[in-house]
């Protein structure tokens, strides 16, 4: 049988520094690369040394933890005991992720019959497993796994993100209300050019009911001017003096017009703050903004600025603020 040292040190150097990586993004640390390389190739050179006879002592598990940690101090260094820790675990996890996934597949490609040939049933009647895995099926599976790893974490990092600025938005108007799950968007920065009001965005069919009825279905072409101006006086709209005309920019499209109410109230809850304004206007927008049904509204970062009037939330509900 032939062995390629070279190849063995080059894919073992690959993998380290790929799991050294991972950990330290998973752990959101600042990674010089020279310090994940070298942490690499102490553990390239450990693996060398199985083709030595005389250091097979080595290969125990108090070494191989005991050179885990040795790794992570040489690629993260050593800030504190828990957080050190928490390397250690964020190491393992990945580690134990990519090796599961690796068998995974491997099982997952066999034949039945192939499977049941690597099984052995032993005399006190337990089971032994025979694993003959390929090694390019190791090296072009483990960055597979890897990457299938970032992916899912990332995609949970930005929702975890996203929940923490998801509030409950309460509007009142004319002695009716609507609530909805808002999203607060820090970039948003729409407001009404004439009174300098933030705007304030909500899916127009939570509002449907409150709206003609001759409206259902035609603010998506987006002329919210002419249906403003169409209301004739044949269709009572109590909120008629409430309407308002927002014009913005939208992506790849020229300046058009939102169409608007003044409500009474807006009131916004996020982590245990109430916040009730009423100077702000609500967009309404005929689309759906979040394909999860995650939040149905746009919050203004100005609705919970911390010179806005807010409140802590308490066992009683403050009443909506009357208009001014």
């Amino acid at each position: 049988m032939i062995v390629y040292i070279d190849l063995i040190f080059m894919t073992n150097l690959l993998i380290d520094g790929s799991l050294l990586w991972l950990t330290g993004w998973m752990r959101k640390i600042t990674m010089q690369w020279w310090r994940i390389l070298l942490s690499a190739v102490v553990g390239a050179l450990y693996v060398m040394m199985m083709f030595v006879p005389q250091l097979s002592f080595m290969f125990t598990f108090l070494i191989k933890f005991g050179l885990s940690l040795i790794m992570l101090l040489v690629a993260f260094g050593f800030r504190s005991l828990q957080n050190y820790i928490r390397n250690i675990g964020s190491f393992y996890i990945i580690n134990f992720a990519a090796a599961g996934g690796i068998i995974g597949i491997h099982y997952l490609l066999q034949s039945s019959s192939e499977l049941w040939s690597g099984i052995w049933f032993t005399t006190s009647g337990g089971l032994s497993f025979e694993l003959k895995i390929g090694f390019w099926f190791i090296f072009i599976v483990f960055f597979i796994v890897m990457i299938w790893f970032k992916i899912v974490q990332s995609s949970r990092n930005k929702l975890v993100n996203r929940h923490t600025y998801l509030g409950e938005v309460t509007v009142h108007i004319g002695g009716q209300s609507v609530s909805c799950t808002g999203l607060l968007d820090t970039g948003n920065q729409l407001s009404d050019p004439l009174t300098r009001m933030p705007v304030m965005i909500m899916e127009v069919a939570l509002w449907e009911d409150h709206l003609p009825a001759s409206w259902k279905g035609k603010l998506a072409e987006g002329e919210a001017d002419k249906l403003v101006v169409e209301l004739g006086e044949d269709e009572k709209f109590a909120w008629q003096d409430r309407l308002r005309l927002v014009p913005y920019r939208g992506v790849n499209r020229g300046t058009a017009f939102m169409l608007a109410l003044k409500p009474d109230s807006v009131e916004v809850v996020m982590e245990g703050k109430v916040t009730i304004t009423t100077r702000v206007l609500v967009g309404l927008d005929s689309g759906i903004l979040s394909t999860e049904r995650a939040y149905r509204a746009i919050i203004h970062p100005d609705l919970v600025q911390e010179d806005s009037a807010s409140l802590e939330v308490h066992h009683t509900k403050s009443a909506p603020v009357p208009p001014i």
